[in-house]
């Protein structure tokens, strides 16, 4: 997607990330879109469980985004040799659902997120990157103290399938209009994986990924971890529910559950 340099903010002595998209990536309007996309949507969010954007331009051609510098490792990285022990699976959990529901009350769905897209920071902060898929969930009531839904233009046209096989809600498989449901899908499917150790939707082709997350139910995640409460297990199942209006309607709920 671009390159990430490491550098200091000399106005405000800090250390940043500047993620700067390569002139021949630029020259992709698709690509240019959609790295405009993540600073839109990543920039209009400010919650502790998501990557903060402190600035974004262009110099020479190449437009560029500043971001907070995250020392520490990926999800994904975190996941490599085996699952991890329940109580941290559910404190990252808590975390990554908390961003998520800072995300949905700006009216923002991520739609890919994934081990890849969660960062753990060597403190033990989750926060979630990549707001590159991000599109709203259309208008919703402003709460007490807020300043409403952020308006992000939509990616793509109704029936385009998008998102990371495997991780992706029956939805967005689909090709359907999504909402913060589809994100609670996901999250499901990483917190499985986190209990587990292994995906909760497998195939030798992304064919059959798909066709699992439509058809098929993951094995029961309890016999996967003996030490797993019942509770949890509930929880993690709720959320791989096909059907959307069987999940939990909000990631504020889900977070109540989790803790």
């Amino acid at each position: 997607m671009g390159e990430v340099y490491r550098a200091r903010d000399p106005r405000l002595d800090r250390e940043v990330a500047i993620k700067v998209l390569p002139e021949a990536v630029a020259a992709d309007p698709d690509r240019l879109s959609r790295f405009q996309r993540e600073a839109k949507a990543a920039g209009a969010l400010n919650h502790p469980n998501i990557r903060a954007v402190h600035d974004v331009g262009v110099e020479e051609a190449r437009p560029y985004v500043v971001t907070e510098l995250l020392e520490g490792a990926t999800l994904r990285e975190q996941l490599a040799e085996s699952a991890l022990a329940v109580d941290r699976a559910v404190e990252f959990g808590v975390q990554v659902v908390r961003g998520l529901a800072g995300a949905h009350k700006k009216g923002i769905v991520h739609r890919d997120l994934k081990p890849e897209n969660l960062f753990v920071t060597r403190d033990g902060f989750v926060k979630i990157l990549d707001f590159g898929l991000a599109k709203t969930a259309g208008p919703s009531p402003p709460s007490e103290g807020s300043e409403g839904t952020t308006s992000v233009a939509p990616l793509t046209d109704p029936g385009t399938v998008l998102g990371t096989v495997g991780y992706m809600s029956p939805e967005q498989v689909r090709g359907e209009p999504v909402d913060p449901r589809s994100d609670i899908f996901s999250f499901g499917a990483v917190l499985y994986e986190m209990l587990a150790g292994r995906r909760a939707f497998l195939g030798d082709s992304a064919v059959e990924v798909q066709h699992a997350i439509l058809s098929d139910s993951p094995p029961d995640i309890s016999q996967t971890n003996r030490s797993l409460p019942s509770g949890l297990a509930r929880i993690v199942g709720r959320c791989l529910e096909k059907r959307a209006d069987e999940r939990f309607q909000s990631a504020h709920d889900l977070a109540l559950a989790l803790e």
